[in-house]
Parts: C-alpha cells; sequence; structure tokens
C-alpha cells in the first residue's frame, strides 16, 4: 500500500485487484487461447484474492509474538510475508508456522528490523518486541507509512511513549494497541453499563492485577546461544552479560526493559480498562500516590503495590496487586479483574466473566439511543448470561486482529488508537514513579509532566544505549 490517505491505502487493495484481473484476461486474448483462472485469485464467495490481502511483517516472533502471528495467520485476507526476531530459533519456528499456512517457503526471515521494514510490499506490522525496543522500530515503521498491530506497553518512558504517538499521527498510519480486553464482550458490556449511568455515579475503578512472587536464585553469565544475537537484543538498553534468567518472562519486571507488573506484567490491561470505563482516553489523572515494594533480585520493578489515582471528575483508579486487593474488596477472587464502583451498585468484570450488584443489572439492555463504545453492542444478551463467548470477540464477529484490519481497508476509527496507548503508558509510569520517591505527585494532564516537580520530572526519559534515539522528524524532515 502507498503512503497517502486512509482512503487512498484503501483504495489501493481494490487496485490491485482489478489490476489482476485486466493482466490475466489480457493474457488470454494476447496467447489465444482459453485461461482457467483460479477462484482464489479474484476472491470467489468465501475466499480472498492475493490482490485484496493484507501483507503483514512480524517483528518479535517470542511467546506473544508467535501467539498474535497465530491469529493473523486465521484471517485468509492477511498473508505473512516476512519474520524478524534476533533468535535464530525463533525466526525459524515462526517461519514453520506461516510456510504451512501459506503452502510455500517464500516468507523471508530476518535478524535486523531495518532489513523488513524496507521492504515495499509490506503494508502492516505485528510488533511484538518489549517495550525498550518498539517505540524506536514503531517510528520508523510510522515514517515508513506501515500499519502497525503494537503490543503493550507502547513504551519504556512517557518521552518514548510521546514520541512514538507523535510519529503515528504525522504519518496517518492504522495504530491498534494490544489492549485488546477493549475486543472482549465482557469489557465491552461493562464499560457500556458505567457510562449509560446503570450504577449510578462511578466512584471507584478498583483493580487487582499481577504482583508478588517469591525470590529468584542469581545465575551466573554466560555466552548466549547461537543464533541468539544479545547485542541486538539489548538494542538501546544497558549493556549486561547475557544469562538464561534475564532473556526468560523474568525480563518483564527488569527495569532497563519494562515496568513489569504495573505494564507489560499486566497493569497496563487494568489501567487501559480503568481509562475507557470512565471516558477518559484522551487524558490521564491529575494525582498519584501510594505505597509498595521492589524486587531485589535479578528483577527491580515493583512486586507489591496499593496505588491511588485521581482524576479531574473525582472518580479514583485503585490499583492494587491481587493480594492487596483481595483483603481491601470482597467481591474480588482469584486471578486479575477490576470492580467499578458506583453510587448505585458495581460491576465485576475480568476476562472469564462479569457479576454485578444488583444482579438485574446482569439483564439490562444497552439500546440503540444509549450511549456505546467503538464496535460495542454486537454481541449477544445470552452469550453474555451464559459466559459462553469467546474473550476476545469483538464486533463484527472477529476479534481485535479484526478491527485493526477493519480499520485499514476502511478508514473507521479503531478501538485501540495511539492516544489510548501513550496515556495508558502516562499512568503506568505516574504509579511506578510515586512508589519509588515515597510521596504523593501532581500531574499536568495538558503538558504531560509532573507540577513543580523537577526530581519526578527527571524520571520521565532514560538515555539510550548506542545510536537509537525516538526523535520525530518534523514536516521538513529535520529531528
Amino acid at each position: 500500500m502507498s503512503n497517502g490517505s486512509k482512503a487512498e491505502k484503501k483504495a489501493h487493495v481494490g487496485d490491485r485487484r482489478n489490476f489482476l484481473k485486466g493482466t490475466l484476461a489480457g493474457a488470454a486474448c494476447v496467447l489465444g487461447f482459453p485461461t482457467i483462472i483460479p477462484a482464489s485469485a479474484l476472491g470467489a464467495e468465501g475466499t480472498t484474492a492475493p490482490s485484496d490481502r493484507i501483507t503483514l511483517g512480524c517483528i518479535g516472533v517470542g511467546r506473544q509474538g508467535t501467539g498474535d502471528m497465530r491469529g493473523f495467520l486465521q484471517h485468509d485476507d492477511v498473508r505473512v510475508v516476512a519474520i524478524c526476531d534476533v533468535q535464530e530459533t525463533a525466526r525459524k519456528a515462526a517461519k514453520a508456522l506461516v510456510d504451512a499456512r501459506n503452502g510455500d517457503k517464500s516468507c523471508a526471515t530476518y535478524n535486523d528490523f531495518r532489513e523488513l521494514l524496507g521492504r515495499k510490499d509490506i503494508d502492516a506490522l505485528l510488533m511484538a518486541t518489549g517495550e525498550r525496543w518498539t517505540p524506536y522500530i514503531g517510528i520508523e515503521a510510522a515514517r515508513l507509512g506501515k500499519h502497525m498491530y503494537y503490543e503493550k506497553p507502547c513504551a519504556l518512558t512517557v518521552e518514548n511513549a510521546k514520541a512514538i504517538r507523535a510519529a503515528v499521527k504525522q504519518s496517518g498510519v492504522v495504530f491498534q494497541f494490544g489492549a485488546q480486553q477493549r475486543s472482549s464482550q465482557y469489557f465491552r458490556f461493562a464499560c457500556e453499563l458505567v457510562r449509560n449511568g446503570k450504577i449510578g455515579q462511578l466512584k471507584t475503578i478498583a483493580i487487582a492485577s499481577s504482583g508478588g512472587g517469591g525470590r529468584l536464585q542469581p545465575e551466573a553469565p554466560k555466552d548466549p546461544p547461537p543464533g541468539f544475537d544479545w547485542d541486538m537484543w539489548l538494542g538501546p538498553a544497558p549493556w549486561v552479560p547475557y544469562s538464561d534468567l534475564r532473556t526468560s518472562v523474568y525480563w518483564l519486571r527488569i527495569s532497563d526493559y519494562g515496568l513489569g507488573n504495573l505494564a507489560g506484567g499486566w497493569g497496563i490491561h487494568d489501567l487501559d480498562i480503568a481509562q475507557w470505563v470512565n471516558n477518559s482516553d484522551d487524558t490521564t489523572p491529575i494525582s498519584v500516590e501510594g505505597t509498595g515494594t521492589l524486587y531485589d533480585d535479578i528483577r527491580d520493578t515493583v512486586a507489591t503495590y496499593d496505588i491511588e489515582h485521581t482524576y479531574a471528575n473525582g472518580v479514583k483508579i485503585k490499583f492494587m496487586d491481587g493480594g492487596t486487593a483481595r483483603r481491601q474488596f470482597t467481591q474480588f477472587g482469584p486471578g486479575n479483574s477490576d470492580v467499578l464502583i458506583g453510587t448505585e451498585g458495581w460491576i465485576w468484570v475480568s476476562r472469564d466473566g462479569i457479576k454485578t450488584q444488583p444482579e438485574s443489572l446482569i439483564r439490562e439492555i444497552i439500546g440503540p439511543n444509549d450511549k456505546h463504545v467503538i464496535g460495542g453492542s454486537d454481541f449477544t444478551q445470552e452469550a453474555i448470561l451464559t459466559g459462553s463467548s469467546a474473550t476476545l470477540h469483538a464486533a463484527a464477529g472477529g476479534d481485535h486482529r479484526t478491527n485493526f484490519l477493519d480499520s485499514i481497508r476502511t478508514g473507521r476509527p479503531n478501538v485501540s488508537p495511539v492516544d489510548v496507548a501513550a496515556h495508558d503508558e502516562m499512568i503506568a509510569q505516574m504509579a511506578d514513579i510515586a512508589v519509588r520517591l515515597k510521596r504523593k505527585l501532581h500531574w499536568d494532564p495538558v503538558k504531560e509532566e509532573f507540577i513543580d516537580d523537577e526530581q519526578a520530572n527527571r524520571r520521565l526519559a532514560k538515555t539510550a544505549r548506542g545510536p537509537w534515539r525516538t526523535e520525530v522528524p518534523d514536516a521538513s524532515g529535520t529531528a
């Protein structure tokens, strides 16, 4: 697709199909004998013409990235054409999945994301590298006009979050943040109940999220495995020796690579729902305070926490690890979930279901003249009541990926755009900094910085290693 407007990009997909039809038909006339064109080539009923398919490149195919890629492989209107990962074993495993789906060996593999980005035939990207890397890759992808399905969190710092937001808005590409709970029937229904006043005035959003865990034993550094580009894995992060523990799932809770429980370890999902329910995607809370403990092994992020954010409208987020939350709110059970508390009732919601008080709320019908979220109210009441719906079931019978693909094709707004991602990151960063500084902080949601607090504001950015920068060029191309 060309780097033009959304309408131009949508039209280009159709143009490729028309070109294919004309070329094949013309060839039949020139050669002087009938040409049998496979139904799949022209998109007969139940199939998608290759010219109509969105070509996808996947950058980062570890545990999360491979899971996302498997989802895209289920879409007949998508063709994965390239894979990038700094681990050779991950690249080979992902390519095998793609080749089996495509029925050929054409999917290319890369160690360096810049080679993949340089391909003009790629329309969109799946990015699941971790937040130390995604802003740097995303800014270049936006400059090249490539749409992004961008795994959470969006950045390692507030400065990075603002940079990727600016780049995406400047380019006009579709950016779908991986906050897929917005594509869950349960969370959609809960959000619409609140926005339509079914629990009275919203007062508190209580969150039970990830946290805690025992102490890890130290591990001696060693050489990285063959085919593992350790320097590229670290990227903008400080250089340290390789260890298996550092590259396991525990990397999420090392501050050089992420905020841990408060963000990529799960918390960003719950903070995102708080933003959605409060209808505050275009802003952030104005203050934060709380307490917490830090891990003291290879991990150094927040382990347990009890944090309170306050919005300008008076609504509060009680952001807690699961153990703390269950001690304070009787509505919580096992697992991560949210409790939405109003003056006339409450809603407990998770990926596994929804409960309400009063119980009759579960049978409320959100009518055509009520307030709706993007893609909302396409769920069935029976599915909500029986729990038979898939957790990631989005509007029009699809999922979070379908919403992304539809936005590319139609230009309609998607459910998790870049403003959502940037503000979610700011709220998580506010929480982390308040715990570390051990005091209440006041935030300016317009300037997007702490008010009269130089010590806190110094924590909104980090120095990157090597050549990596997140400056966004202006219209003239100057950074």
